[in-house]
């Protein structure tokens, strides 16, 4: 059983940073891709950065490329994403979702992941 709970999250002013984590507690063996999604209220949820696959391909949406890195953590049970450069148009309730093995449809894609935590909420202001 997969259980996802991110940390992180809160308000900050434009031009602010902050650091998303996501640790799975029922970890048993590396993920084939672990990723962060994000949904602003009213909109649908959208990938914002991933990691997959046995190299670790990365992937970032385009509104982020440039300032949001994502990493995992040593013991691939932990994932990361440092968001600098903030703006308005990022606030949303961030997603941390992994997936093991199944159906891969992109990382950018939701249907390609069967785990999801609880969201946690990120705020900038102007």
């Amino acid at each position: 059983q997969v259980q996802l709970t991110e940390s992180g999250g809160g308000s900050v002013q434009a031009g602010g940073s902050l650091r998303l984590s996501c640790v799975n507690s029922e970890y048993t063996y590396p993920m084939y891709a672990m990723a962060w999604f994000r949904q602003p209220p009213g909109q649908v949820r959208e990938g914002v950065a991933a990691i997959y696959g046995g190299e670790d391909i990365t992937y970032y949406g385009d509104s982020v490329k440039g300032r949001f890195t994502v990493s995992r953590g040593k013991t691939n049970n932990t994932l990361y994403l440092q968001m600098n450069s903030l703006k308005p148009e990022d606030t949303a309730t961030y997603f941390c979702a992994a997936q093991y093995a199944g159906a891969w449809y992109g990382p950018s894609d939701p249907d390609s992941f069967s785990y999801w935590g609880q969201g946690t909420q990120v705020t900038v202001s102007s």
